[in-house]
């Protein structure tokens, strides 16, 4: 068989055990998400009905809700200028969200450009385009040290300059440009050079709010994990898949079946792809430790 008739079969056992909707779940809700909110910001320029004015790294709904990028308003805090008192309540009230659901939701469930690299590699795997470039994961937090020291010495939110998810959503209100030069750079790097590279080690704002939700309590758990059959599907779809490991293998060394590392970004595939219902979505304290003795060595029978 060849390698995309392989390819085109990951998440075939779900399709067959859960049905398509089920196998598909978290997946049509977080493009729910992202369109959603994307539409919300476009219908006041486009047809001047505004809901929420703005953009992502600062927005006003309803004339009543501010929202502010953290992210944004530290660069801002870096270059000498202090937001002002309704800036600084939208800081706290998006800090406050991630903290509580996961600081990457932001990467998976509200971040436009997600669609763009999640386009990328199915095209990928459809294509059976393998290997590439490797960079260490460890890029995006030196990358996001930098902007915070570049905006600090030149006075300016520095990655604004560059930030391809405000250039998308200006490039959707005013039409072709340098926006899309830089959306379609992001595309094909992912598609021929790297495979989730983009979001994965070198953007600087999936670092931060993997930062910000290190101790979020909502969490993916495989509490099932006796049941994995090794398909490696779940593997295959997630966009950071070292984090599944230690909760789906690590029983065996006494760990629990959350997981708990910050780059997971809570989209759920893992999710919808497992015909066997490993996974599901927890809480992190819903975490017990494993009760089979470490490297699976037996107690000595008296």
């Amino acid at each position: 068989m060849s390698q995309i008739a392989h390819k085109k079969q990951i998440g075939a056992d779900a399709v067959e055990e859960k049905g398509w909707l089920r196998a598909h779940k978290w997946l049509i809700l977080r493009r729910i998400s992202q369109f959603g909110i994307l539409g919300l910001f476009l219908l006041g320029p486009l047809a001047g009905i505004w809901v929420v004015k703005g953009n992502l790294n600062y927005s006003y709904t309803l004339d009543i809700l501010p929202l502010t990028d953290p992210f944004v308003a530290l660069q801002s805090l870096a270059a000498g200028h202090v937001p002002e008192t309704l800036g600084l309540i939208g800081v706290a009230i998006v800090l406050a969200f991630y903290l509580l659901v996961g600081g990457r939701v932001y990467c998976s469930w509200v971040c436009p450009v997600n669609v763009v690299t999640d386009l990328a590699g199915w095209l990928r795997d459809r294509l059976g385009i393998k290997g590439g470039s490797s960079l260490s994961r460890h890029t995006r937090y030196w990358i996001l040290g930098m902007t915070l020291v570049g905006s600090a010495l030149t006075g300016v939110v520095l990655w604004e300059l560059v930030n391809p998810i405000s250039m998308l959503h200006r490039g959707l209100i005013f039409g072709l440009g340098t926006a899309w030069t830089v959306v379609i750079a992001i595309f094909l790097f992912d598609l021929f050079v790297m495979t989730r590279g983009w979001c994965g080690r070198l953007c600087p704002v999936g670092a931060f709010y993997g930062l910000i939700g290190r101790w979020s309590p909502v969490r993916i758990s495989a509490p099932q994990r006796a049941a994995c059959n090794d398909c490696m599907d779940c593997f295959e779809v997630c966009p950071e898949p070292q984090v599944i490991r230690p909760a789906l293998k690590g029983e065996a060394k006494g760990v629990g079946p959350v997981i708990l590392a910050p780059n997971c970004t809570n989209c759920g595939r893992c999710i919808d792809v497992c015909s066997k219902d490993v996974f599901t979505y927890t809480l992190r304290f819903n975490n017990p430790a494993s009760t089979v003795p470490p490297f699976n060595v037996q107690p000595e029978s008296k």
